[in-house]
Parts: structure tokens; sequence; C-alpha cells
């Protein structure tokens, strides 16, 4: 047991983090490894590999993934802006040369293979570019002299174009929502984050008529017999047959059917095999981290805490949703990771980085500490 009075760096933290957040996460990821020894061993023997090929993976996966969301819960704010920026720049330069050496996937480019690794790079950048656009807000709100707002768009506009060349248009409506989320948070205009949903729905209606299989996928949501609808007809499924309780572990069809039961549909297989309850419990867990992080954020001084800590809670959130509401035929298929569930090594990584940042930055600390943060930014705004 850590006593109160220690003053080592490893009590100071046990005593300021929160630690229910910190079990909830920790719950997450122990469901992610059970739903995929439930999911995964079909989709693996299908590819011929061992049957737990991909729970191997994501265990080792995970060994990285608490130690990097430990460390980065022990950073200052001052440290989270540093550390954010050098893996912005890097996840940006690594975004961009996917275009030109990544790995093509279903007509795709969204892979770079580094060292024999493959990696996402808008993974990475997600988290961090929260970061950046909560300092850039923050300073705003500070020094209304400052172009911050101006850059904090420079900066949707550059992300977001490379992730629409690759195609990826579900990362970038998940990044411009964020922005617009932490844009309203901040403070800002209401008539700006209107402004940006018109844009959002004119990028959507472009998409639509000159991207083909972003067309494809909305025709078959609203018009099922437009195309083929075979994953999402078995997903929806997939709850019918589970019920309350499910048909029990290692009884479900979905996971033998679909390619990605493991990944994107992973929900479905929680529904099928364990039931609703369970997808209940996994909801619940989602909401507490979001609702919980919300709530102290808002009451922390420091603006830039504020805004980076609910930037990350509704990144976490929104990425969460999405995959689920696709799971339930409720939004166009989009092919996005359920947050420490789903298998996948860059996204496990991503998401320890980002929820390592969210607990540093919803630790207690004392005002003065607060304080002290916040005079870190010289008249001249930069990130020191």
């Amino acid at each position: 047991m850590v006593s109160r009075t220690q003053r080592t760096p490893f009590a100071e933290w046990w005593w300021t983090v929160d630690r229910l957040t910190l079990a909830a996460i920790g719950a997450l990821m122990l469901a992610g490894i059970i739903l995929l020894l439930a999911a995964s061993p079909p989709v693996a023997t299908k590819l011929g590999l061992d049957p737990f090929h991909f729970v191997n993976r994501q265990i080792l996966y995970l060994v990285p993934a608490i130690a990097i969301m430990l460390g980065a819960s022990f950073l200052s704010p001052r440290q989270i802006r540093r550390l954010a920026l050098a893996v912005f720049v890097i996840s940006t330069l690594l975004l961009a040369a996917t275009l030109f050496v990544g790995t093509e996937i279903k007509g795709a480019r969204r892979w770079i293979v580094l060292l024999g690794v493959n990696i996402q790079p808008s993974e990475f950048v997600k988290p961090a570019f929260v970061i950046l656009i909560a300092w850039l807000f923050a300073e705003s709100s500070r020094r209304p002299e400052m172009p911050a707002n101006t850059v904090a768009l420079f900066l949707l506009g550059l992300v977001g174009s490379l992730l629409i060349l690759q195609p990826d248009f579900g990362q970038t409506m998940l990044i411009a929502m964020v922005w617009g989320a932490l844009f309203f948070i901040a403070g800002m205009r209401v008539i700006w984050v209107v402004g940006l949903g018109g844009a959002a729905i004119v990028g959507l209606t472009g998409a639509y008529f000159t991207v083909p299989h972003v067309a494809r996928r909305f025709k078959r949501f609203f018009d099922p017999s437009s195309g083929d609808t075979f994953q999402i007809d078995n997903a929806v499924e997939s709850f019918l047959r589970g019920g309350w309780f499910g048909k029990g572990p290692g009884e479900g069809v979905v996971k033998r059917i679909l390619p990605d039961s493991h990944a994107d549909f992973i929900f479905a297989v929680a529904a099928e095999e364990f039931g609703i309850v369970l997808c209940i419990v996994i909801v619940a867990l989602f909401s507490f981290i979001v609702i919980r992080t919300l709530s102290r954020a808002f009451h922390n001084e420091d603006a830039f805490a504020r805004f980076a800590a609910a930037g990350l809670a509704v990144l976490f959130g929104a990425q969460s949703a999405i995959n689920m509401a696709v799971n339930l035929h409720l939004i166009p298929a989009k092919g996005m990771t359920l947050p420490f569930i789903s298998y996948g090594g860059s996204s496990l990584l991503s998401l320890a980085y980002g929820m390592g940042m969210l607990l540093a930055l919803t630790r207690e600390r004392p005002r003065a500490e607060q304080l002290q943060s916040r005079g870190h930014f010289h008249p001249a705004g930069s990130l020191a």
C-alpha cells in the first residue's frame, strides 16, 4: 500500500491520478483480450495463421501500450505539449509519405512499413493534433491578438487534406468533429461552429459525388437493395441472435463469416456470444471515462489542460460511438476500431498515448501548480 506521506514520484502520482478512470481503461483492455479470444481464431485460421495469432500479437502490443500510457500519465502539461509537437510533426511527415510509399489496401494508402512493422500514421496524428489545437485555443482565449485560430484552422486543413488523399474520410470526419467540439468548448462564436458544420456537409456532398466508394456506402445505408450489405446484415442479426445473455463463448456464427470480426465488427461478436448485457457494460465503461474526464476537465483552472483533456475525451468517445453505431447500422460503414477492444497495434499504442495524456491532464494538482503551468506561456507564445 502506498502511503500519502511518501514523497516519491510514484506515491505522488498514485494519490493524484484518477484511479477510477485508470481502472475503467484496464477493464476495457481486459475485455479486448477476452473478446479477441472469442472473435479472432476463425479469422486467423482462414488466413492460414495460428488460431491465436491475433490474440498473441495484441498481448505483445499491450505490454508497450501500458508502459506508454503510464509513462505519459506522469508528464506535466509543459512536457505533454512538447511531446505532442514532436509526435505531430513526425506523424504528419509519415502521413504524407504513405501517399507515395505506403502499402495499398482496399484502394487506400494508410499504412507504411518501418523496420518491418506496419504503422498507420493517422492513428498517432489524432491525439497529438488534439493537444496542439487545445494549446492554440487556450492561447487565443488568453491573447486575442495572437493568430492562434488561424493556425488551428490551417492544421485542420493540413491533416484533413492528407487524410482525404489516402483516402480516409472516416478519420477526416473524426478529426473535424473533435476540432469543432474544441472550438465550441473554447467559447468561440457559435456562427463559426455552424460554419464548420456547413463546410463538413459541403465536403461530404462533394465526396459523395466524386468518390465512388463513399457514394456506395451511403447508397447501401439508405437503400440496402442497392448493393452488398452482407457484413452489416450479419452484424445486426448477431444482436438478435445473442439476446440479453448471449449464446455462450465459442457459439457465435458472425465471427466465422465476417473477415473483420476481430477488428471493426468485434462489438457484434460480443453481442452474439455474451449478449446485450455485456454490450451495455462496454458502453457504460466508455461513457464513464468520457463523462468523468469532462467533469474533471471543466473544474481545471488551466485553460490548456481543460481544453486538452476535454478534446481527448471527445476523441475517445466519438471513435467508440462511431464503431458501435456502424455495428448497429445506425450510420454508414466506416473502418474504425473500437478503442482497446478491436485488434490493431497502431490503434492500441496511439490510444495508450492519448489516454496517458488524459490521465496526466486530469491529475489533481494544487492551484499553485496550475498557475505555474499557465506561467510557462511567455510573451512569445512558445510551447516551452
